[in-house]
């Protein structure tokens, strides 16, 4: 048999770590077993024909909210091109509500939940012929019009899988994503990695000889899919270490952290590497307690802040942090305190994330008791609730777009530090009144060059009354980050921006 294991990444840089596991899991039970990933901005004529003229006779989807609807339409089509074609989903947009998934999409015949690995494989004997799929755990296939169902499914021996790296190239142009480690020690109700409740770690030695593998191929960026790095002292620490005596001076390692956790020791050491060899993860997501009582995260915010502020200082690693709108109890009245909270501790990436109900959720089964109201289809994200409007979420919206255009773009720093103090009382105020501007401007309209993104930011400064400070601070931070010749032709052209 002749089987594809597909995607749509979200971006050309990103690949599916997945697909590789599965393909190192199935490769020896399967005739022919391929991997060909796209992306959600390929164009569908091109994706389809190459799935048909592939001549496949399994296709396998790995499926998340970002790439279900384009998935379900390719896969609906590809049926219809070649009935003889057997199709797969996985991943976890499938994994939850999966018996009504298949009675929805009746030229799906194969549904894997949960962890798959061990699951493809017993799939792949038994679409061989050499096994039944009765008895493959977490699978639902069809007969006719009645979907069954084999045993539930349990977690893999992570520890026991192939590691990828080892049959695959580390591509020079893609991000390579790996895991040391499976499951979350927390359980925050909209995530839904608080579903598998035990942690399951790799082996340290195996660990560092991963490592090893990227450094010595010099990638450029390593991101660990871990989703809380540290949640072991000891082991975050040996490991930070390593990286740090072992450092080629190209490659940057990715971390999702839990910054309370982190203790003077670590601080010392993270203080140590070489600026650029870290980028960390920390998701604050409110500073409200009741808010982050009711979605079940724990934690020292007091502490968080300090440390995130002490890795701020720092100055040799990229941080970035999460903020969640959305959050029962958080008003938005309180959100714009979350905001100023998180903002002041000066990260170089503040990301304003929006609460999404995901199947499987704990909050997702709550959402009447909080009065949620969220999309039918993936993202399934926050609409309103009994705490915040839609209207409110629409204007948080926009205060997202102008955030991420100029604070977490970079290339504004000493503008917006002088605007978000001087022009505003708190820095949410500055941005809720700059992205009011901006769309009364109709600039939302279409995308700006960085340039013309001087240019509107100058003229929301003339209407405040502050346009010759406003337009000093551009052109210093043009300075600093343009080439000579890009800020002359600048000047050459002047302030105005015509829509």
């Amino acid at each position: 048999m002749k089987v594809l294991l597909t995607t749509l990444n979200s971006k050309y840089v990103h690949s599916n770590l997945a697909l590789k596991y599965l393909y190192m899991a199935g490769r020896k039970h399967c005739g022919q077993l391929e991997i060909q990933e796209f992306t959600i901005n390929n164009s569908r004529d091109y994706i389809f024909n190459e799935l048909v003229m592939g001549g496949f006779d399994a296709v396998c989807f790995s499926v998340y909210i970002w790439n279900i609807e384009k998935t379900l339409q390719l896969a609906a089509d590809l049926k219809k091109a070649c009935p003889r074609t057997v199709i797969l989903f996985g991943g976890p947009e499938v994994s939850y509500d999966c018996r009504a998934f298949m009675e929805q999409n009746p030229f799906v015949d194969f549904l894997i939940a949960g962890e798959g690995e061990d699951s493809f494989a017993k799939w792949c004997r038994a679409l061989e012929g050499a096994g039944s799929f009765q008895d493959v755990e977490g699978l639902l296939f069809r007969k006719g019009d009645t979907v069954f169902a084999g045993p539930a499914p349990c977690p893999v021996d992570f520890s026991g899988l192939t590691q990828p790296y080892q049959e695959f190239p580390c591509e020079e142009d893609k991000v390579i994503y790996y895991e040391a480690s499976r499951g979350c020690p927390f359980r925050c109700s909209y995530c839904i990695s608080s579903l598998d409740r035990k942690v399951r770690e790799l082996p340290r030695e195996r660990v560092k000889a991963d490592l090893d593998r990227f450094l010595h191929n010099t990638v450029k960026q390593v991101k660990f899919l871990d989703r809380t790095f540290n949640w072991d002292r000891g082991r975050s620490l040996e490991l930070f270490r390593y990286l740090i005596e072992r450092d080629n001076h190209v490659t940057n390692f990715h971390f999702e952290i839990c910054g309370d956790l982190l203790d003077e020791e670590t601080l010392e050491l993270l203080g140590t590497a070489r600026k650029g060899l870290f980028q960390f993860e920390i998701g604050i997501q409110s500073t409200n307690p009741r808010a982050l009582a009711a979605v079940d995260r724990s934690g020292d915010t007091k502490k968080l802040r300090k440390n995130v502020r002490r890795l701020v200082e720092m100055g040799n690693s990229h941080i970035h942090t999460d903020l969640i709108a959305g959050l029962p109890f958080e008003d938005y009245a309180s959100f714009r305190q979350s905001f100023n909270d998180v903002y002041e501790l000066g990260a170089d990436n503040l990301q304003l994330g929006f609460l999404k109900l995901l199947k499987g959720t704990k909050i997702r089964r709550e959402a009447k008791r909080y009065g949620y109201v969220y999309m039918e289809k993936a993202p399934y994200q926050v609409i309103s609730n009994m705490f915040i409007s839609a209207e409110e979420l629409c204007g948080l919206k926009r205060i997202e777009e102008v955030l991420d255009l100029y604070h977490n773009r970079g290339g504004f720093s000493s503008a917006l530090s002088w605007a978000t103090k001087q022009m505003a009382r708190t820095p949410f105020d500055f941005y809720e009144a700059f992205a009011d501007d901006y769309y009364a401007g109709g600039f939302q309209h279409k995308s700006h060059k960085k340039e013309d993104l001087y240019r509107i930011l100058y003229q929301f400064g003339c209407r405040r009354g502050a346009g010759e400070k406003m337009k000093a601070l551009l052109e210093a931070d043009m300075e600093k980050t343009m080439n000579f010749d890009a800020v002359k032709k600048f000047k050459r052209k002047g302030w105005s921006i015509i829509l």
